[in-house]
């Protein structure tokens, strides 16, 4: 456990006064030369004390950043949170988080950096017998907005394997905090040129088609680009919508999903609108009903009731007459001599 600060002082002051005692006979001179180690050690207590410092913070009194860097519906990203979680339980944290506190929220922090094990940690602390004694490793600095996403930003870059797309929407959040395009380039690790390209992507495919596609893990620049040229007809947007809540693009990972967007932004529009309504005809006399006539767009059916049976058996020894008949109609060159 570490000290406090008072205790570090009290330690420093001893081996002082010690030192002092043991020489004086000797070396009295020696006694005002020990009062700057006190001055020094008084000085590195307080540094540790303060950034350098790790304290043990309560989960539940820390927020996510501000700034959402990653994308909530991604199957790999919640294997990989498990895994974490497991380590973390047997083995603890071994990497401390960064956190702000809260603007708004007082005896509250935010999240610099750190979010999986925080996550990871929230997990373990929901299936604790005593939640209350799980606690989270932080440092505790003062961060302005633009310093929480820098700090955030390389966090990313050092230990996260973003997606080209998650980097494009990690791109709009830096934007938001006020980066220009050159500020970006150092901390995503890409030139001016290809950070304007993460722009005309994000400009052109809404945002929430992308997060309902996911991070896409493998789906690099060419695809992206490529969708986003499918979306510059308006209407492209709005089929791709229309498969976005069904079961096969849900079902699906990530990287097929935007395989399925593809296709529905790329299809002609009469493919994805409604089917017409299913049309019926009653074969009818009165209120006796012969049969009945069903068409839709896979064909037209008819149905004659069990208690018909006779009729449909008339109408099966007629049908070959009734053929002949159509056919004549049908085709006027052809008739009977």
């Amino acid at each position: 456990m570490k000290k406090s600060i008072l205790q570090r002082m009290a330690a420093a002051e001893n081996r002082t006064e010690s030192t002092v005692v043991s020489d004086a006979s000797d070396k009295p001179s020696l006694a005002r030369r020990h009062s700057s180690p006190v001055i020094s050690n008084v000085g590195r207590a307080l540094t540790q004390l303060t950034e350098d410092s790790v304290i043990s913070l309560d989960p539940d009194r820390i927020d996510r950043s501000p700034y959402r860097d990653r994308f909530g519906n991604d199957e790999d990203a919640a294997k990989e949170l498990e895994a974490l979680k497991v380590s973390i339980a047997s083995e603890g944290q071994k990497i401390p988080v960064l956190v702000r506190p809260h603007p708004t929220k007082p005896d509250h922090y935010q999240l610099a950096y750190g979010y999986r094990r925080w996550a990871a940690i929230k997990a373990i602390m929901a299936e604790a017998d005593r939640p209350e004694t799980i606690k989270i490793r932080a440092y505790v600095r003062e961060l302005s907005d633009r310093q929480l996403i820098e700090e955030q930003s390389l966090e990313n870059g050092v230990r996260e394997n973003l997606t080209w797309i998650e980097q494009a929407m990690w791109a709009v959040q830096l934007k938001s905090a006020g980066l220009s395009h050159r500020a970006m380039c150092p901390i995503l690790g890409a030139s001016e040129a290809a950070i304007s390209h993460l722009f005309r992507v994000t400009e052109a495919v809404p945002e929430d088609i992308i997060l309902a596609i996911g991070r896409a893990k493998g789906v690099g620049r060419p695809k992206w680009t490529a969708f986003a040229e499918l979306l510059k007809d308006p209407s492209s947007a709005a089929r791709v919508r229309k498969i976005i809540d069904t079961v096969e693009f849900r079902g699906a990972d990530s990287s097929s999903r935007i395989a399925q967007a593809m296709r529905a932004a790329s299809a002609a529009a009469d493919k994805v609108t409604a089917e017409p309504a299913e049309e019926i005809v009653d074969f009818a006399v009165g209120d006796r009903v012969f049969g009945r006539m069903k068409s839709n767009s896979a064909g037209t059916t008819v149905s004659i009731p069990k208690q018909e049976r006779a009729f449909a058996r008339w109408l099966a020894d007629r049908m070959p007459d009734l053929l002949s008949e159509y056919n004549n109609q049908s085709d006027p060159t052809h008739q009977e001599v």
